[in-house]
């Protein structure tokens, strides 16, 4: 099973941007789909983008399609959330996580393995 780290979180201006890493131990990183998640204060855990095992397969919420993009490089055992645009809405606790299936997911439910969070502000 695998762990993860999540970085790369801070402090921006709204228009700004930031790239958030999460970093997994094991050996088995290339057979999970992945997953990033945000929470904001008082607010249920929300999806925000996902990724088959490959990197070929991506979709993503909504309020974030066009800003935001993910990726993953299976060698370094990585995947990225690449965050522009950003908005004092994004503004949140954004969670890495791993599900045992190589295809992707919405359902927070189907990920079995989180990491502990970054938090993300935009201030106005």
């Amino acid at each position: 099973q695998v762990q993860l780290v999540e970085s790369g979180g801070g402090l921006v201006q709204a228009g700004g941007s930031l790239r958030l890493s999460c970093a997994a131990s094991g050996r088995t990183f290339s057979s999970y789909g992945m997953g990033w998640f945000r929470q904001a204060p008082g607010k249920e855990r929300e999806f925000v983008a996902t990724i088959n095992w490959s990197g070929g397969a991506t979709s993503y919420a909504d309020s974030v399609k066009g800003r935001f993009a993910i990726s993953r490089d299976n060698a370094k055992k990585t995947v990225y959330l690449q965050m522009s645009s950003l908005k004092p809405e994004d503004t949140a606790v954004y969670y890495c996580a791993a599900r045992a299936s190589i295809l992707t997911s919405y359902n927070r439910d189907e990920y079995s393995v989180w990491g502990q969070g970054t938090q993300v502000t935009v201030s106005s």
